[in-house]
């Protein structure tokens, strides 16, 4: 479901590996990512260059990691959003309450 791509000493950098995020995983992707932040405690940046299709479980799951970063005072940082993945965050606000970036460069360089 998820890999990590890179583990520096502030964030780890991990990619969703599937091109459709849906109740079929947002379950199993919520404990990755939780699991993730509680052994390591880093800012976690998720690449969703993969995913075509996100739908409100997986948004669901979205919002139940940042709660859970945000209780820890982590981040969680979007990166490589595809143009119909984002517009969706735009209209439902979540591009307010997610730092959103267009790739782990721009991230890492803010």
């Amino acid at each position: 479901m998820i890999k990590i791509i890179k583990d520096t000493e502030n964030h780890l950098l991990i990619e969703i590996e599937v091109s459709e995020a849906n109740l079929n995983n947002s379950d199993l992707f919520k404990t990755q990512v939780i699991q993730l932040l509680d052994r390591h405690e880093k800012t976690v940046i998720i690449d969703f260059n993969q995913v075509e299709y996100i739908d409100s479980s997986f948004l669901g799951a979205l919002v139940a990691i940042l709660k859970h970063a945000i209780g820890m005072k982590l981040d969680i940082i979007l990166v490589g959003l595809k143009s119909d993945v984002h517009d969706l965050l735009k209209l439902i606000r979540l591009d307010k309450v997610f730092k959103i970036f267009g790739s782990y460069n721009e991230a890492i360089n803010v």
